[in-house]
């Protein structure tokens, strides 16, 4: 498809856009027309035990429904939830009875490490009444909270943080949980006209999952918050005005090996950082975010993967807080914004907010450089390091017209001697009924590549211009669902901000399925097919395959899915036909054995390295145990493997990784990690020449005290070590790489 062509088709789809006006929420029938909240004489206290005396005066809720597995029945147990306000806070409790409050999952976790095997309420509030956008407040039984973003256009998000307060308590009856929301942490509308669209929720794991909702929930609907029915009664709130500084102090000692790896560590050094964070919210419309030397090591380390025999860069999400602001907003059809690009930053400022029907986010920071860029290619991608320091640049604007949406995203990254990479262009979604919706995204790129061949082959200085688009339309029903995607990337297409990892290709991908809803063991089954053409630009194949196949939800909480898939992919200068089975099993058995999860394909396979058929596949697990209510021991592990059509095992890579967390409180923990990393190669049977064997071990040992997101302290230890071949005689080893103590220390001051 020329590009004339895509952007001819992007300009239509954005016309429909500006010319369709829909109602700005979905009329649910059954639903509450509103709920009505009112201003409470005395302030609770939070402490779980939710008395008739304390919530004096709070609306109360009483009509729930259950929308799945069933659809929207009566609830097999009782719920209560009271709402209430004063000045300064928003109040919420429920009562959740239980007919056996033994089979109460309720163990103690971290902040946000709350899954659906375990009991929970949750709040989602749109205070900004955009219908578009809700934020999430979750509590168990012991208080543990979690919180994020509940957003119609790019799902829901944990990691967005938020300052309130929580407290749970289990009863003969049940259990109940009370929170206490500040104003001041939620964005809306000055006035006394305050009308916020509001779900609240329960979930409840036993023999399956069942959900219960304040209002019915239907099924096959193109989006979740346009559904919410008002909250009203909310009259003279406070300004929204908030101001947190959060300073921080990291010491670090490092001790590394004094003449590379597989040498003596050294004595090592002490390195002392010192940084804040801050954040003012002047008014309900911006919010602006500063850091100085921000402090954005993770506490803990992301889970390996197997690299062997991958053609594409591995994606890992965005952990740091600086970058979680109005995060929604960065989420686009084609991801063209990866803030984990920015690696290393002297300083960084933001600004989000929103003017009348349009949202918006800036950012800017200054990187040190040192990390990795992705060099992308029709067929695989490489990395290049960027040992150069850059000024980086990420900004969108969003226009709401009726439930719908019209969008531009710009990126600028200006690298050291006068290199850049700039991204610029619109996008859309457009819901297109209650059952369908239409989105789509034109980007155009213009990169001046670094003069540093040493680096990157493509780094000579050259320019490069070029284009990507995506357009994808999806329906969904009670029993009919179906996704259609157009995809064209230019060849000198580059988003070095963002995760494209393949360009110079045009894609078409189309999967459809029909839901059964059965009763006995399976709740839903699913029959799907899926279809897929990739091509290069110059009309060579990239990747063809076509894959039926069944999924299915059953008791204790169990999915299971099996694809059986027909592909034909380029490998090198070559095609190569594949087929291969894609299984994938998971279930929450019991209050002890918290989630059982395996996945993997098996079959013929493919050599990426070398071009040549085989025979192979991928296995991975997790296990999830929680002996007591303070314990959790998680497992992870992978296996891979590759053998030649003459048998011969070409390569065997395997991950382990088991973490053990002992919770004493919902705000404290001590948690230790193991994990092991091995690939075993046959070098003969490679074209080019590799290693024989190479791995790590790693062991790292954490305790954390957080008494709210930012106020942590933390104390660590880690030890790395790599497998290494020896100067002289048989046999690898494992050598010291890193060894590392750190204490930090963060407060943060609210007003």
């Amino acid at each position: 498809m020329a590009p004339w062509r895509f952007a001819a088709r992007f300009a239509i789809g954005a016309v429909l856009v500006a010319a369709c006006a829909f109602g700005q929420t979905v009329k649910v029938p059954g639903a509450p027309a509103q709920f009505e909240i009112h201003r409470l004489a005395a302030a609770p206290v939070i402490d779980g035990n939710v008395t008739a005396a304390e919530w004096q005066g709070a609306a109360r809720v009483e009509k729930w429904w259950e929308f799945s597995p069933d659809d929207n029945i009566e609830p097999r147990v009782r719920t209560v939830a009271y709402l209430g306000y004063d000045d300064r806070f928003l109040y919420i409790a429920f009562v959740n009875y239980d007919p056996d409050p033994r089979a109460i999952r309720a163990p103690y976790t971290d902040r946000d490490n709350i899954d659906d095997t375990i009991d929970y309420n949750v709040v989602i509030l749109n205070p900004s009444e955009d219908h578009k956008t809700g934020v999430e407040f979750i509590a168990t039984p012991r208080g543990v909270q979690g919180d994020g973003l509940n957003s119609d256009a790019t799902g829901e998000d944990a990691a967005p943080d938020f300052y309130w307060d929580s407290a749970g308590r289990i009863s003969a009856e049940g259990w109940s949980v009370e929170m206490r929301i500040p104003f001041s942490s939620l964005r809306y509308s000055p006035g006394n006209d305050q009308n916020w669209p509001l779900l609240l929720f329960r979930n409840y794991p036993r023999d399956r999952r069942y959900q219960i909702a304040s209002q019915p929930v239907p099924r096959g609907a193109n989006c979740t918050v346009c559904l919410f029915p008002p909250m009203v009664g909310l009259h003279d709130l406070p300004s929204s005005s908030h101001f947190v500084v959060a300073p921080y102090t990291t010491i670090t000692h490092s001790d590394q090996p004094v003449d590379g790896t597989g040498s003596p560590l050294g004595n090592g050094t002490t390195d002392t950082q010192l940084g804040a964070d801050a954040k003012w919210t002047p008014n309900t419309h911006i919010a602006l975010d500063a850091t100085i030397n921000p402090d954005f090591s993770q506490v803990e380390s992301d889970v390996a993967a197997v690299t062997a025999n991958q053609r594409f860069a591995l994606f890992y999400p965005e952990k740091r807080p600086f970058f979680l602001e109005g995060k929604d907003l960065f989420g686009t059809p084609i991801q063209a914004v990866y803030t984990r690009e920015i690696n290393s930053p002297r300083w960084g400022a933001r600004a989000t907010g929103t003017a009348g029907d349009t949202a918006y986010t800036i950012l800017v920071a200054d990187d040190r450089g040192g990390g990795s860029v992705i060099i992308p290619g029709p067929n695989n991608s490489s990395f290049a390091n960027l040992d150069l320091s850059s000024r980086n640049l990420i900004g969108r604007a969003r226009h709401d017209i009726g439930s719908s949406f019209a969008s531009f995203l710009v990126t600028d990254r200006e690298i050291e001697g006068g290199a850049h990479n700039r991204v610029f262009g619109p996008d859309f979604l457009w819901r297109a009924g209650e059952h369908d919706n239409i989105q789509g995204q034109l980007l155009f790129s213009d990169s001046l590549t670094p003069d540093r061949p040493d680096l990157a082959v493509e780094w000579d200085g050259r320019r490069l211009r070029s284009h990507a688009g995506q357009l994808e339309w999806s329906h969904s029903t009670v029993h009919v669902d179906w996704r259609l995607e157009l995809i064209d990337r230019g060849n000198d297409f580059r988003a070095d901000l963002g995760f494209v990892p393949q360009v110079g290709t045009r894609e078409s991908f189309g999967e459809g399925g029909y839901t059964f809803r059965p009763t006995g063991f399976f709740s839903r089954v699913r029959p799907f097919v899926d279809a897929d053409y990739t091509g290069q630009r110059d009309g060579k194949l990239v990747y063809r395959f076509i894959a039926p196949g069944v999924e299915a939800d059953g008791r204790w909480t169990t999915y299971m899915s099996v694809q059986y898939s027909l592909d034909r992919i380029r490998a090198g200068a070559v095609t190569i036909r594949r087929q291969q089975t894609h299984f994938r099993l998971r279930a929450s058995p019991s209050r002890v054995v918290q989630r059982i999860e395996v996945e993997g394909q098996f079959g013929s396979d493919i050599d990426f390295d070398n071009g040549r058929p085989g025979r192979g596949g991928s296995i991975q697990g997790n296990a999830q145990f929680r002996p007591t209510d303070h314990l959790e021991l998680d497992y992870n592990g992978q296996y891979d493997w590759l053998t030649l059509l003459d048998q011969q095992r070409l390569f065997t890579a395997r991950v382990q990784r088991l973490k053990a967390t002992y919770n004493f409180t919902a705000r404290s923990f001590l948690r230790v990690v193991g994990q092991y990393v091995r690939t075993d190669r046959d070098a003969s049977l490679y074209l080019d020449s590799v290693d024989f064997r190479d791995g790590s071990r790693t062991l790292s040992a954490l305790y954390a005290f957080k008494l709210n997101w930012q106020t942590v302290f933390y104390v660590g230890y880690g030890d790395d070590r790599e497998l290494v071949a020896p100067e002289s005689g048989p046999g690898y080893g494992y050598s010291p790489a890193l060894r590392q103590a750190f204490v930090k220390v963060s407060y943060a001051w609210q007003r």
